[in-house]
């Protein structure tokens, strides 16, 4: 972005007004690193040199520029960036994923796995892709491109032109089949539109063509398990291998299960892997997390593996990684990425120890809980999900609050469930508070004017049986015309005007109709 700004300055010292093209600035920083634009503009610095010529240089080096971007986007295909309009969507890689360009100085870079060659979410490098494929493609000219990658896959060198890949995203004509991309099977994994073709292609594939891809991915398939868009033709081959192909594949894992659990497109696969393979292999493969639940919980993409574990692999082969979870359930509730956990635990384990520890430490701090941004969820999900017992013990731990949490941003979320999910005593006992003792209606006053609790009185509303909805709306009426100055109270007055409006209609629909009532 330096470089245009000086090309800018340039411009105005010459008295030009063309203006900088749009250059991507990636390009820019390729120019940087590699001294081209700066040799330049040492030159047109020399105080030899009068306006006008700067001026002309300028035009000139403009010229360069889209000279060389030209042959850029010829040669590494970045023309193919964001062109996904004619793509079916309902397959892994959208364009969503790792388009931005990473450099090998980048940390990004850097290999995740040992003797992998595929950096952190990243394919694999562009001058180790080409060492990988061909003995012809290890000396590829480093020229002023220097060793730079995209994570939008392969780009090979236009020293090759008749690349297959080159040929599969420039020919849109011609309907290539699995079996024509032999030998190339990796190289169209790591790429956003080859994976895209693989994976489609390996749902109809026929036994040989599954084998030729299977025989190809192997030796590169902890690459491709971290690679942006290799990771879905991974996923797609423990769908649609053989039962053979899927343990052979799965045994690629072993020994890496943590390091792939922790790692963006790695933890992917990892899910797959543990929802088909057979139980010995689930066994094998969540062994290795032991002694890291935790980190795993924490992690925003380890946590995925662990609610994967627990929701496919029998209880009593993941209780150590339940146990784990005693007397840490609050902690956990409370945190981005432990309240998805816990609430798998809460669906998945039916162990009566389990369940009794889990629940005692959320009724012990329910009312916290409750006013917690992610705490919240697991009370509503034990209100929406839980046995009736566990739903009372909530709803009576929070009787007499009723008012001040349901005007408390999350905990209004969870009032709004105790209505929807209780017995009709525990919502009428819910009503009895929000209307308050006296005749002033104090309370659903000051609800229906409240940001927050406005939702609840509307909840209240739609949950309430016939005989409770007249005597509130008795009450709601008198205060009307004073709701309507109030921004959250116009909420009420519509729902209300609504509601009096459909009880007018059906009063008088039983007039004229008494045999219907």
């Amino acid at each position: 972005m330096a470089t245009a700004a000086e090309l800018q300055t340039l411009s105005r010292l010459g008295n030009h007004t063309a203006s900088v093209p749009l250059v991507n600035p990636l390009y820019l920083q390729y120019l940087r690193s590699n001294e081209y634009a700066a040799s330049q503009l040492a030159a047109l610095n020399d105080p030899m040199l009068d306006r006008e010529y700067v001026g002309n240089a300028y035009d000139l080096i403009q010229l360069q520029l889209e000279a060389l971007m030209a042959t850029q986007k010829s040669q590494y295909g970045v023309s193919y960036l964001g062109n996904s309009g004619s793509l079916n969507h309902n397959y892994y890689g959208n364009t969503g994923f790792g388009l931005d360009m990473s450099y090998s100085g980048s940390p990004l870079g850097g290999p995740l796995l040992p003797n992998s060659s595929v950096g952190l979410g990243g394919p694999v490098r562009h001058s180790e892709r080409n060492m990988r494929f061909s003995p012809a493609m290890r000396n590829l000219p480093g020229g002023v491109m220097g060793s730079w990658h995209s994570e939008a896959g392969s780009k090979l060198d236009e020293s090759f032109p008749s690349s297959l890949l080159d040929e599969f995203k420039s020919n849109k004509t011609r309907c290539f089949e699995l079996s024509e991309i032999a030998g190339h099977v990796v190289e169209f994994s790591a790429d956003q539109y080859g994976s895209r073709f693989i994976q489609q292609q390996l749902e109809i594939a026929t036994t040989e063509e599954k084998n030729m891809v299977f025989d190809e991915i192997m030796p590169q398939a902890l690459s491709l398990m971290t690679d942006v868009f290799g990771n879905y033709v991974i996923q797609k081959f423990f769908e649609h291998g053989s039962a053979s192909q899927i343990r052979e594949l799965a045994d690629q894992l072993t020994g890496h299960v943590l390091t792939l659990s922790l790692q963006m497109y790695g933890c992917r696969v990892i899910q797959k892997a543990i929802e088909v393979v057979e139980l010995d292999q689930q066994t094998k493969m969540v062994a290795e997390l032991d002694g890291h639940i935790m980190r795993c919980v924490r992690d925003q993409n380890g946590n995925h593996v662990i609610q994967k574990c627990i929701e496919c692999i029998p209880e009593d082969a993941i209780q150590f990684i339940v146990s784990t979870f005693y007397d840490q359930v609050v902690t956990l509730s409370t945190h981005p990425y432990g309240c998805r956990v816990i609430q798998r635990v809460l669906e998945h384990c039916q162990d009566t120890k389990t369940q009794l520890i889990m629940m005692d430490e959320i009724l012990q701090s329910v009312c916290m809980l409750a006013q917690d941004q992610y705490g919240n969820y697991v009370v509503q999900h034990v209100l929406e999900h839980g046995k009736p017992l566990e739903r009372s013990a909530i709803i009576k731990k929070l009787t007499g609050q009723i008012v001040q949490m349901s005007q408390q941003k999350f905990a209004s979320n969870v009032i709004e469930k105790c209505l929807t999910f209780g017995t009709p005593a525990e919502r009428q006992a819910l009503v009895d508070e929000m209307l308050g003792t006296t005749d002033e209606n104090e309370p659903l006053q000051a609800m229906m004017k409240d940001q927050f609790a406005n939702y609840v009185v509307q909840k209240v509303l739609e949950t309430c049986d016939d005989q409770q909805l007249e005597l509130i709306l008795n009450r709601i009426k008198v205060h009307l015309n004073a709701l309507k100055k109030y921004t959250y109270g116009k909420h009420i007055v519509a729902r209300v005007e609504k509601l009096v409006a459909a009880g007018e209609k059906r009063i008088s629909f039983l007039t004229l109709h008494p045999a219907a009532a």
